[in-house]
């Protein structure tokens, strides 16, 4: 992700993850890794599935990818402040 030049405020946040997730739930290549996502949201994955499930499934949610990304910095998107 390009590093901000201040904190994103909530609703940067929200803009960058929102649209994000919509890339990816029309089927932009994911940033995150499979093992990346199975490792981030294993317990999830557990109580769905089982344990022998889980480690040959991953996470689908697209909100879910694009926060774990944001998290992770590896979105190349940034907001542009127009600070008056």
């Amino acid at each position: 992700m390009v590093k901000p030049k201040r904190p994103h405020t909530r609703f940067e946040k929200a803009r960058i993850i929102g649209s994000r997730a919509l890339q990816i739930s029309m089927g932009a290549p994911l940033y995150a890794t499979e093992e990346e996502l199975r490792v981030n949201f294993r317990e999830e994955l557990v109580s769905l599935y089982g344990v022998e499930e889980a480690n040959i499934r991953f996470v689908l949610d697209p909100l879910k990818i694009a926060t774990l990304e944001y998290e992770k910095h590896l979105i190349p998107i940034d907001v542009d402040p127009h600070l008056d």
